[in-house]
């Protein structure tokens, strides 16, 4: 009889933790991103995007972390803007709005603009130097290259993809992880 009240108790106990532990997985799934498993961006280093005299951004897709820091790096004479957009609305970003200086040549300082996102999704971005938003018919909002800009054919753009998923985390360019690539300035 002490054995069967025993495993009475267990078994409540087990429901009880089963009970608490689901609760526990329910409040964290609808909760807000910002009171999910905290993200420690000081110990996260930052992704890259690198410029050069090609009008373009090396790495134009690059996958971050909530809350991980992505630093555009101008290895080009040139000036660039590195402005945010929405192509379903074609608006673009007040706070997603930098712009970096041209570097005279190799062994000078870079200038960067560095920005970080705390919720999951993706960022679209364009150099409005180089590049103008376009609404296509459909009503999507694209970057262009501006008629009167040399360089490449395609557009001065890029895609930011902010995600937790460690298997498009890990399919960033080599480039990512080096602030100034050699060999790779040019105006």
């Amino acid at each position: 009889m002490h054995d069967s009240r025993h495993l009475r108790h267990l078994r409540t106990r087990a429901r009880h933790a089963a009970a608490a532990a689901l609760l526990s997985v329910g409040v964290l799934l609808a909760a807000p991103a910002s009171f999910a498993a905290p993200h420690r961006s000081a110990h996260m280093p930052p992704v890259y995007v690198h410029m050069n005299g090609a009008n373009m951004f090396l790495e134009n897709v690059v996958v971050v972390r909530p809350g991980q820091k992505v630093v555009f790096v101008d290895q080009d004479t040139g000036a660039h803007t590195i402005i945010g957009y929405n192509p379903l609305t074609g608006t673009t970003s007040k706070r997603f709005d930098g712009a970096v200086q041209g570097t005279p040549g190799p062994g000078h300082p870079v200038s960067t603009y560095t920005i970080a996102f705390r919720r999951p999704g993706l960022k679209f971005y364009y150099c409005s130097v180089h590049a103008e938003l376009v609404k296509e018919p459909g009503g999507r909002t694209v970057p262009k290259k501006r008629p009167t800009v040399h360089g490449f054919g395609d557009p001065m753009a890029g895609l930011i993809i902010v995600t937790t998923d460690r298997h498009l985390l890990a399919d960033n360019p080599p480039t990512t992880h080096e602030k100034i690539l050699p060999g790779y300035f040019g105006g």
